[in-house]
């Protein structure tokens, strides 16, 4: 049984300056200059966080007393010296050099034999407490490493399933003689770093058998947008060192962590990873570890069952906060968790401060936009929302990478510590495995380039030599495209933005781009439309799922089957991944309004989702036909209705995100919406109940004539400019006889607007607008802030000029 250790308050240093080893119980985040920040930080939390029910297994470090006794004690600092007088960093052949023979003159010099006893001393002390020849991880820690602005994860060497007093002294030796590894060498030079200022503290760890079952790595952080309320955990069957160094795509969770304080379950998204290999103990091989096949069958389910995807999201948010206290200031984490298969407990094993978005100025919105679309090769998961461009190069091999050339897109397998010389010189990275946690990821965000990992098969597809465009600007698919392709990079100061008193707010229906927007100076969300889910995530009708045995189309049904095959209910997965969809776009904007349209679609769009032909009617018009709130409460479509409400429920009463306000598109007359409200209420969706509220689309005329009555209904209104557009003039905006007429600022638009607004707020309701017109025609903008609008919702690139412009107009109307 592994058992995190007793809590106690930080304790008087009494160790003597000269100790050699100490045990993690007496070190705290403090003594980082003296056992390095892994095992400082450790420390800290066995001390500080048991009490918190954060479970961490027990162990001892050296101290860089030890270090620095061995190479003094040896004379070792004047020859290490002198095989780095003629160093260079950017000459790889030399590098490797000078790094061999480093530690090779390191591993020929024995430890003292006082080392030697104090380690024997604490790992039997350890076995102790958890039994003879205990299992244990050795790790490095460099006493720079772990700093707020620089990460030394993985400059040198860990070693796993270590055990006997023997195999300790060799792996903590080599440990010792890893502060000279290429890698570390490398880093240590680029960062500015003194070779012989930083010494070495060795980690003894007592290991979390997952070998038996997962392990992974989690940030308290979204690490591409730095947005802070999302805790990112990944998982992989097996030891950690394979999530950590990329050799698997493991699964993602994202939990939202201001109502998972509250006692919700706000998992928002999970994405099952390949999983292909798990590392495990190599049982009397000559290698103390080994990577071996996962099944077919493990690799189609997740790593992390629920509840335990939450428990990790409660411990990043206890880690994090305690260690924003030590530091006085928002101190994101990069936390490493392993769950043990023998007890089934979950344990973390590391943490650290994460170094990338917690450094980003966050004054400047920098946003990147191809400026044209070309030929994908291939796709995988981004990483920075950034756009790189150049010439491809694949390397397969360690020994390959002196070919590398500056301003290249590296493309590779993964990489790892080893690959750090070269990556500094690439425009972008292509890896096929890894996930968001990655070595390839951490890096790149460390170096301020785009890459795509997890690509799966991107050695074979791109052409070494082939000009490429990476671009990880359109959400959390990143694409490679064939030639470079021309693009622009905007930089927005937000220091001293007006405030205006006519809301702000944004139409949104992508929930990958949701928490990037969220950086844009905002009110709110006016608009979250489900289409983009629907048809873009689920891709089925929802009747064909409710009633998938009665389908005639044996390769629809196989599709299906394929899309829903993690789901014994295939109802559930409309559901689900709905409820993840949109409870992303409502998370990213909490705790403003975000007001989430019910779906939309018209018969022959919804006829166009997989199964969709089996129940979708024909109709000559589909724009004013069977649309929006008349499908609600029709028995043809009630229980595909029913789907969309049990997915808004989950979102407000299971994960707590209570900013969401629903809204009824084409509600034709008071009466149709008092019986949408009923069908809703009986979904478990009262209106009034947990602070519920409920608007409509004001898009049809009647809407505007009878805006009293609808007043009477519904909580608040938006106005849907294009459909009030097309139905006051009377014109289908698509066909192309008429197509020039279509103006939203004609008079008789004007006037049903005006109408509204005065309506409206008469009767003590909330107006907005969400149409494209306000950001299109500045005069629009202004007619709408003089009838007293009470906001305006755009797309997102139009935010900020509109924002200025409006705040131009209010100023004027006072004057």
């Amino acid at each position: 049984m592994l058992k995190p250790m007793v809590n106690q308050q930080t304790p008087q240093k009494v160790f003597p300056e000269n100790a050699l080893v100490l045990p993690f119980t007496q070190v705290g985040i403090a003594d980082i200059p003296l056992v390095g920040g892994k095992n400082a930080s450790l420390g800290e939390m066995i001390q500080q966080l048991t009490s918190k029910e954060v479970k961490v297994p027990n162990g001892f470090a050296t101290t860089a007393y030890a270090y620095r006794e061995f190479i003094q004690k040896a004379g070792l600092e004047t020859k290490l010296r002198k095989i780095f007088a003629n160093l260079n960093v950017e000459d790889v052949d030399n590098l490797h050099q000078c790094g061999k023979q480093a530690r090779y003159l390191m591993l020929q010099t024995p430890f003292p034999p006082e080392l030697q006893q104090a380690i024997a001393t604490a790992y039997g002390q350890l076995c102790q407490e958890y039994g003879a020849d205990t299992d244990v991880a050795v790790r490095s820690s460099a006493t720079a490493e772990d700093l707020p602005d620089a990460s030394f994860a993985g400059q040198q060497e860990t070693y796993l399933n270590v055990y006997g007093i023997s195999a300790v002294l060799d792996a903590c030796h080599k440990c010792f003689a890893s502060i000279f590894t290429d890698r570390a060498i490398s880093y240590r030079q680029i960062r500015g770093f003194d070779h012989f200022n930083i010494a070495l503290s060795v980690g003894v760890q007592k290991m979390v058998r997952s070998d038996l079952a997962a392990s992974g790595v989690m940030f308290s952080i979204d690490t591409e947008t730095g947005f802070k309320d999302t805790a990112l955990i990944t998982a992989a069957y097996g030891l950690g060192e394979n999530v950590v160094q990329g050799s698997v795509n493991p699964d993602e969770y994202l939990v939202f962590k201001p109502t998972l304080e509250q006692e919700y379950r706000p998992i928002l998204a999970k994405r099952l990873g390949t999983k292909e290999i798990k590392m495990v103990y190599d049982q009397g091989g000559s290698k103390l570890t080994k990577n071996v096949p996962v099944s077919e069958k493990k690799r189609q389910q997740f790593a992390l069952n629920d509840n335990e995807i939450l428990q990790l999201g409660k411990w990043a948010k206890l880690i994090e906060q305690h260690y924003s206290q030590v530091h006085g200031t928002h101190t994101p984490m990069d936390i490493e968790w392993a769950k043990d298969g023998i007890t089934n407990e979950l344990f973390i094993v590391q943490a650290r401060p994460e170094t990338v978005q917690s450094q980003k100025v966050n004054n400047v919105l920098r946003t990147y936009r191809l400026q044209e679309q070309g030929e994908v090769i291939i796709e995988g998961r981004s990483v920075g929302e950034m756009i790189g461009q150049g010439r491809a190069r694949t390397i397969l091999d360690i020994q390959q990478i002196n070919l590398f050339q500056l301003g290249e897109v590296l493309v590779t397998n993964r990489t790892d510590p080893d690959w750090e010389p070269i990556m500094k010189k690439a425009s972008a990275i292509v890896t096929n495995q890894g996930g968001r946690t990655c070595h390839a990821a951490i890096i790149a965000r460390e170096m301020g380039i785009p890459a795509i990992v997890g690509s799966e098969n991107a050695t074979t597809v791109i052409a070494s030599g082939e000009e490429v465009t990476i671009s990880c600007a359109e959400g959390e698919t990143g694409k490679v495209y064939r030639g470079l392709l021309p693009y622009e990079v905007e930089n927005i100061p937000l220091d001293e933005l007006p405030q205006t008193h006519t809301k702000i707010m944004m139409n949104v229906g992508n929930p990958e781009t949701a928490f990037g927007y969220a950086a844009i100076p905002n009110d709110g969300v006016g608009l979250a439309r489900m289409e983009f889910i629907i048809a873009n995530q689920i891709k089925v009708h929802p009747l064909a799922l409710i009633h998938f045995d009665k389908l005639e189309d044996e390769f629809v049904k196989h599709q299906i089957q394929e899309l829903t095959a993690k789901y014994t209910d295939k109802r559930e997965f409309f559901i689900d991944q709905l409820a993840q969809g949109m409870g992303t776009i409502a998370a990213a904007f909490y705790p403003k309004p975000v007001i989430v349209r019910l779906s939309d679609f018209k018969s022959n769009e919804y006829a166009n989702l997989l199964g969709g032909k089996d129940f979708e009617p024909k109709e000559e018009n589909p724009m004013i036909g069977w649309r929006g709130a008349s499908r609600y409460y029709d028995p043809r479509y009630q229980a595909g209705f029913a789907l969309e409400c049990q997915a808004m429920k989950r979102v407000r009463d299971e994960m707590g995100l209570t900013n969401v306000i629903l809204m009824v598109p084409f509600c034709r007359t008071p009466e149709e919406g008092e019986r949408v409200l009923a069908e809703m209420a009986k979904n478990g969706l009262l209106r009034g109940e947990n602070g519920l509220q409920v608007y409509v689309m004001c898009e049809l005329p009647s809407n505007v004539q009878l805006a009293d009555e609808f007043s009477q209904v519904f909580d608040g209104f938006s106005i849907g400019s294009n459909d009030l557009t097309q139905l006051t003039l009377g014109l289908d905006r698509d066909s192309e006889f008429v197509a020039h007429l279509f103006d939203e600022r004609n008079n008789a638009v004007k006037r049903m607007i005006s109408k509204a607004i005065a309506t409206v707020k008469l009767h003590g309701r909330k107006i907005g607008i969400c149409g494209q017109a306000p950001s299109d025609y500045p005069e629009f903008a202004r007619f709408l802030v003089t009838q007293g609008i009470d906001s305006i919702s755009l797309n997102p690139d139009s935010v900020l000029k509109t924002l200025l412009e409006v705040a131009a107009m209010e100023e004027e109307v006072q004057k």
